[in-house]
């Protein structure tokens, strides 16, 4: 069994997993995000309880640049405590189990690479659009992450009069209506004009994205995941539309774009850290 924990900006969740299958799950919201002290032992309450002697250790997925060697994160996004933070000594030495940590675009990749919609898939990218926008990539059926684990922070690029995820993005729905893309969602869902033409245009900036990574990578799969993913159809043809100008009509025919199904991937390919030798991904080598 092993313990896989996504953080993300606004809630902390683990679960405890045995042969790909999530048995128990925990979550809390994160609270104090200013602190060091209270953020780390919401993180440790919300991991302690699944922890057993039949435990190999734990996966963890933060949303930030980390020196996986040393286990240490820089810039969490959204915890404003976190700029340097030696999460994997700290946890460690409180929970006295092995601790891997990865950015967590790059757990969702890895769990939809060894579990998902894409399982197998050795040319692939992940990506996640919520509250920003990253991607995930898997190239020749290994991990890329760049010499610092940034690899795939195509978010932060400039685009139009902002950048990226500002447009592909919770931002984009804030900016324009003032209100949630899950409320939203609903009214399109509901028939509400002004609301169906807001994903349409929405849909219209994560096709350039997609091209972006496309003249990037040439990815056989992209997979999309985060809590905006599950308005797909709501944006979709609006998307495909976008993507018609890119250059390369072949390579356009044999790319697939897909929606994530699995609703715990994040924590599933967390888990992989551990389960997994990321230099060997093409054989699923067990540690």
């Amino acid at each position: 069994m092993v313990i896989g924990v996504d953080i993300g900006g606004t809630n902390i969740r683990a679960g405890l997993i045995e042969n790909g299958v999530v048995i128990h799950q925990n979550q809390c919201a994160l609270q104090n995000k200013d602190s060091m002290d209270a953020t780390l032992y919401q993180l440790i309450e919300t991991i302690k309880p699944l922890t057993t002697q039949a435990v190999e250790g734990i996966g963890i997925g933060v949303p930030s640049v980390v020196d996986i060697e040393q286990g240490v994160v820089y810039d969490v996004a959204n915890i404003p405590a976190w700029k340097r933070l030696e999460l994997k000594r700290i946890v460690q030495e409180r929970l006295h189990l092995p601790v891997k940590i990865n950015n967590d675009v790059n757990c969702f990749t890895l769990g939809e690479y060894h579990y998902g919609v894409a399982k197998g898939i050795g040319s692939l990218i992940g990506v996640t659009i919520g509250t920003g926008m990253g991607a995930g990539l898997i190239l020749n059926h290994q991990l890329y992450m760049g010499h610092n684990c940034g690899a795939g922070e195509i978010g932060l690029l400039p685009y139009l009069n902002k950048t990226l995820e500002e447009y592909v993005g919770s931002q984009f729905f804030m900016d324009r209506m003032q209100k949630s893309a899950e409320e939203i969602a609903k009214e399109a869902i509901g028939g509400d004009h002004e609301a169906i033409r807001l994903w349409e245009e929405f849909g219209l900036h994560v096709g350039e994205a997609l091209k972006i990574m496309l003249y990037a990578y040439d990815p056989e799969v992209v997979v999309l995941g985060g809590s905006i993913s599950k308005a797909y159809p709501l944006f979709k043809k609006s998307m495909e539309e976008s993507m018609r100008s890119f250059a390369y009509s072949n390579t356009l025919q044999k790319v697939r774009v897909l929606a994530s199904e699995h609703s715990h991937i994040a924590l599933l390919g967390a888990a992989s850290l551990i389960q997994f030798d990321m230099n060997v991904l093409a054989k699923g080598t067990r540690i």
